[in-house]
């Protein structure tokens, strides 16, 4: 029964009039994409939610909730409660993985062997795979001497690009340890082609190696001194300044250019398609953008000629602002929410459940710490210790029963001791996931007022102990004074409704990222014949569900624009 995407992005006019729709749809919806979930408890947010739709989701399983971002509803749910969720999914961008063979000419990925693949997961090793493949094709048809990797990382794509399908590169990123270590991985690689070169008689082959350059892209017209630079001359031991190490990166690379950003953080990936139009030597972008948050926003405390959102004349139109509560939930995935699982689903909700409840405490008690300070990810790292602590204990007593469990609760004050350096606790925990899940299964199936009781404590002991490392976060000293079980009594009739509410606002994080998109798409379309554009999902959603690139480029270099739209 779900709605299939009807609208199009092949023309400006199909993009802009599928932006409308989108913006359309949110303004009523602004309580809840403009909610700061940390004040769930404080401003009884559920109360704007309708209440048929509350009641409806209060007896559904942790499985369907995290399902609601993706689309899915069930039957007998309220017929308003389906009718937004699948007109939502409708207006959302399809993120199945294109036919790239029909896209690109040439076309040809290749399972990276073992020494080129050394460090990357399984999601970075099927990028790098299908986006190496994808700009060695556009290169290919734009005849570019030369890529520039953006925001490189510790270069992964840049050595594939270079070794495996021999590419003139540089790798460009603002961290000096990132090109440290590009530059030793590019050597280890180097060594292992050359002894490869040897053994099969090719000893003379060039071996491209790429060439690392540490900057802060911050604004368009660094970027542009890195691409409209003339071939070096002349030797240079020690470069003065970013223009002259820009220099050197690009000296004999040749006129033509391809910026390539796999995952660019925030206004990285503006740059670059604004680099496109305002540098004649860059022929082509392909740009792979995350991190929406840190997008730059016109009307929002920034004091800068260029934005990150929107680019388009057509969003600017629509006189539509997105904010930073927005901007954040553009960045959640409904991949990874369906992928959570019962008890990871069921644990994050009690996380922002704890969260919320801890700025109940801060604003009764704290009133002079601000609105909602953050207080790092310390909830995630307590909640793993206290689970090692369970998990010992159960494995300590083969016949444990349920009446240990107060014991355990008693025993959080060690578990959930504060992290004050921060770091989350080393060790192998991929044997731990399946005992807690296992625990926690036992604890569902168990009934009785006994157990409740047992489990009220567990959780009042877990809130206490997250406050107690959030206090010690922002400096601030518990006192007796404070009547953390009072406050955590006033919240927890209302502890479930923050899962239903938090999974009802996910449901706009993959509409949200798509009118980012489009607003990008939008901006390429409005140059006119100056710009081929395509924006199409290269990536495989279930391993890299951020996976939408915008590819533009010059005319005559040979990619299909009539792929924009599914």
């Amino acid at each position: 029964m779900a709605k299939q995407c009807k609208y199009s992005c092949d023309t400006a006019a199909e993009t802009l009039e599928w932006i409308k729709a989108i913006a359309d749809f949110i303004k009523p919806f602004s309580f809840l994409i403009n909610a700061h979930v940390v004040n769930f408890f404080k401003d009884r947010l559920w109360e704007a939610v309708d209440e048929d739709w509350l009641q409806c989701l209060s007896n559904e399983s942790v499985e369907s909730l995290l399902l609601i971002p993706s689309g899915i509803v069930q039957d007998h749910w309220p017929t308003s409660l389906k009718e937004f969720i699948l007109t939502l999914k409708s207006l959302v961008y399809p993120r199945e993985q294109a036919d790239l063979k029909k896209v690109f000419p040439n076309f040809q990925p290749t399972s990276l062997n073992s020494v080129l693949a050394q460090g990357m997961n399984l999601k970075k090793k099927h990028e790098v795979e299908v986006l190496s493949a994808i700009v060695s094709s556009v290169a290919s048809a734009v005849r570019a001497d030369a890529v520039i990797d953006v925001g490189a990382g510790q270069g992964y794509l840049a050595q594939v690009l270079a070794f495996e399908h021999q590419l003139s590169v540089v790798a460009i990123d603002a961290c000096s340890h990132h090109g440290k270590v590009t530059n030793a991985r590019a050597e280890r690689i180097k060594k292992h082609y050359m002894a490869q070169m040897r053994k099969f008689g090719s000893g003379n082959q060039r071996l491209n190696v790429p060439q690392t350059i540490t900057c802060n892209i911050m604004s368009l017209e660094t970027l542009k001194s890195l691409t409209t630079m003339s071939s070096h001359k002349g030797d240079v031991e020690q470069p003065k300044s970013i223009e002259q190490d820009l220099e050197l990166g690009l000296a004999g690379r040749g006129s033509s250019l391809v910026l390539a950003g796999l995952h660019a953080c925030g206004d990285l990936s503006v740059t670059m398609l604004k680099t496109l139009l305002e540098c004649e030597k860059v022929s082509a972008v392909i740009s792979i953008g995350c991190c929406y948050n840190l997008l730059s926003e016109e009307g929002f405390a920034n004091a800068r000629i260029q934005y990150g959102f929107p680019m388009s004349c057509g969003v600017k139109s629509v006189n539509l602002s997105l904010g930073k509560s927005s901007r954040d939930l553009a960045c959640q995935s409904a991949e990874r929410w369906k992928s959570l699982g019962k008890d990871a689903g069921l644990h994050n909700f009690e996380l922002h459940a704890f969260r919320a409840a801890f700025q109940m405490v801060l604003h009764k008690y704290f009133p002079e710490v601000g609105i909602s300070p953050s207080i790092g990810r310390q909830g995630k790292a307590l909640r793993r210790k206290q689970q090692r602590k369970i998990i010992k204990s159960e494995l300590q007593a083969e016949e444990s029963t349920y009446s240990d469990l107060p014991q355990m609760a008693c025993n959080m004050e060690e578990a959930c001791s504060v992290t004050h350096s921060g770091e989350s606790e080393a060790g192998n925990t991929s044997g731990v996931r399946s005992d807690v899940d296992a625990l926690f299964t036992k604890m569902s199936l168990h009934t009785g007022s006994t157990c409740e009781r047992t489990m009220s404590t567990y959780k009042y002991s877990l809130f206490e102990k997250f406050c107690q490392s959030g206090l010690c976060r922002l400096g601030l000293k518990p006192s007796d004074d404070i009547n953390f079980h009072g406050i955590w009594k006033e919240v927890e009739p209302y502890v479930s409704l923050i899962g239903i509410y938090w999974s009802l606002r996910a449901a706009f994080g993959p509409l949200l990222e798509t009118l980012i998109l489009l607003d990008r798409l939008l901006f390429l379309q409005e140059q006119g014949d100056v710009l081929e554009s395509v924006m199409l999902p290269i990536f495989d959603p279930a391993i890299s569900p951020r996976n939408v690139a915008i590819i533009a480029k010059k005319p005559d270099a040979g990619i299909s624009s009539h792929h924009s739209s599914r």
